[in-house]
Formats: C-alpha cells, structure tokens, sequence
C-alpha cells in the first residue's frame, strides 16, 4: 500500500428517487433506483456514501453500465454514478504515466495513447465502460490486459473514508479478477494510473491478432487498434446502434482455466460426444503454473447453444456465443435463467463450471 490520507467532504448532494437504471446499461435491463446520485468529483462519492451509511441503504456503483445485469426490482439503496474526469500524462525517463479519473470513457483514453504513440493499451481498443471499472474486473483482450501497466489504483476506503494508492501487488489481479471484484463493498476506484511506453512496439501475443496483422511487416500502434477494433465489430463487442446484437455485457462467462489434467479430461468427454472431428483438437492455451485455459465460446456452442439462439426477448449474440444478448422487451431473470442453463448444461457435458463475468445488481448469481 503505498499511502492514505483523509478526504474531508464539503459538498452539496443532489440525491433523486426513483431512477430507471435501464437505460444506464448496455443490456437495458432492470428496474429502478430508489436513490441515485451523479458523482463528478471525488468529494460527491465521500459524500454520498456517509449519506446512504447514515441511513443504512445498500450503495451500488455505476459507471458506464456495459458489466452490469440489473435485476428487475431495481435496488433498494443508494446507486452512485461515477462521472469523474480528467487525464495527466506524466514523462519518465523511459515511461510516461498516464493518470486518469474513475469516469472517463476507457476507449476514448485508448484512443489517445495510441495517437500519442505510448503502448500498452492498444489492444484493448473498443471496449465499452469508463476506467474505474478495468482495474475491477482486470479488463484484458488480444494479449493484454490493464495489469500489465497499471502503476497504481487510487481508492476511497468504504469504512475510514481515506483516499488510498493501492500498488499493484495490493489489488491482487488475476485472470479477469482482482481484490476489488473479490472485496466489492470496500473500496470505490477513483483514478487510475497507468506504466506506458513512448514509441513502444505494439503487443501482438493474440494468434487472432498476429494472423490478421501479418501481411504487416512493422504494425504500428495505429495500426493494431485499427484491426483490433475490426475484430470486435464482426464478433459484435463493439457498441454499434444498428447492431442487432449491442444489447450484451460482451462476454458473459470467462474463459476456464484448469490444471492439465482436467483440462485433457474435458477434451476426452468432447471426443467422447463426438464432438471433435477425427485429428481435431479443443481449442487450449497454456498459462502459468502449468494451467490450460479452454474457450468458454467453444464449450457453450458444442453444448448446444448456438450463435443466434432465442428465447423470447433474449439469447445468444449472432456473431458469438459467448455474449448473452437482450432484443428488447426482455427481463434480466429471463436472461440470468438463460445463462444458468448454460452453465449447467455445460457442466453436465463437460465437468466445467462456468463463471460469469458481469457484477450483479440487486440480484444474485444463482448457486450451483
């Protein structure tokens, strides 16, 4: 931890009743707030949260709604909405420290790295949400993921109400986890400071992305965002109005990832099934510690549910099997139902318990 200090709240709330939350996420799913705050200053968040303890409600975090299942009955506390701004890029001897504020929109500070020639975000073009929530969730795709750059995470300590900079070793990322995922009701995530490179050469570890680049001798930053970004709109993980699959958290389940030997035995249950075609292979990546991780998609789909399933007002995304989608007029208890089948249709077939990735609520994720 690298340090603390208090944070003396002075400011005026303008707290509002009975917000529809809906519209605030992506899915566009979910009831209403009882109460609801717009934080545009780290002063409001303090704030806030003293009023909604005084009262003992419930708080709920907002940012930009993109990782959000809402539940139908909306929540009965306190939803703070984190609208905070501003950017400071800071030159080292061989790095420039890029600070940004919890509300600042993650691909519109994406894009300016890349303009401004400093690696290490480039692949993580196009995905929605504000920067306050990828140090949460660890945010990563095509090869990297905010881990690999984040300096320092500056939080609001829920029970002291101090301001902390909490160093990398202190938020204990993971795969698409991290302290603040696993603690969720003690810290809020102020700003956020990232380790970038002048002049750096672009990450291409993502097969995907090394194929679709290698008719180029030297990509460049601008040059990997551009095919990045190509990559998620035809899997529809770009946020687009006239696509019939935008209404989506994006990935709902994470990739498993399983020792080896649970790993071969998945494979085996699918060559079992049939599944796999004479010299065909499960789709497998190693990581450390000598793990496999195995494609959540892949498994979902040889489960039997396919690209485009539908049931009523949900399914599942066109363009990829791993994004649960809302058509509109839905309910997020018909969506989680939808993804509890799933989980539990592939954990039949295949021994693999799949984890959602989206924050909930108002609602729980259904025990297994």
């Amino acid at each position: 931890m690298i340090a603390a200090t208090a944070y003396p709240p002075h400011v005026a709330l303008e707290i509002r009743d009975d917000v529809p939350l809906a519209p605030l996420t992506t899915l566009e799913l979910g009831g209403r707030a009882r109460h609801f705050v717009d934080a545009h200053d780290d002063e409001t968040v303090v704030e806030a949260l003293g009023w909604a303890d005084s009262r003992r409600l419930p708080i709920a975090i907002l940012g930009g709604g993109s990782n959000l299942v809402v539940a139908d009955a909306g929540f009965p506390g306190l939803v703070i909405r984190i609208g905070t701004r501003g950017r400071r890029f800071e030159r080292g001897n061989s790095q420039v420290a890029l600070t940004a504020a919890a509300g600042e929109p993650w691909d519109d500070l994406v894009a300016e790295t890349v303009a401004r020639d400093l690696a290490g975000l480039e692949c993580l073009s196009g995905i929605p949400g504000r920067v306050g929530a990828t140090p949460i969730q660890n945010v990563g795709a095509y090869g990297q993921e905010v881990a690999d750059t984040i300096r320092s995470v500056r939080v609001l300590e829920r029970g002291s109400r101090q301001i902390r900079e909490l160093a990398p070793a202190d938020c204990a990322f993971a795969y698409r986890d991290s302290r603040f995922k696993r603690e969720p009701e003690r810290f809020v995530v102020l700003a956020v400071t990232f380790d970038l490179r002048p002049g750096g050469a672009p990450a291409l570890r993502y097969r995907e992305l090394s194929e679709a680049l290698a008719g180029t001798a030297k990509p460049s930053l601008s040059e990997v965002r551009r095919t990045v970004l190509a990559l998620r709109r035809e899997k529809s993980m770009v946020l687009a109005e006239d696509d019939p699959n935008r209404r989506s958290v994006g990935s709902f389940f994470t990739n498993p990832i399983l020792p080896a030997a649970e790993a071969g035995e998945v494979g085996a249950r699918a060559r079992a099934a049939g599944l796999l075609a004479d010299g065909a292979e499960m789709p497998r990546w190693p990581v450390d510690g000598g793990r496999v991780k195995l494609s959540a998609g892949w498994l979902i789909e040889r489960a039997g549910f396919g690209k485009g399933l539908r049931r009523g007002p949900v399914g599942l995304s066109r363009a990829h099997a791993l994004a649960l989608i809302h058509h509109g007029g839905g309910s997020a208890s018909a969506l989680v139902d939808l993804a509890r089948e799933i989980r539990d249709t592939v954990r039949t077939r295949f021994g693999v318990t799949l984890v959602p990735e989206p924050t909930f609520v108002g609602l729980a994720w259904p025990a297994d």
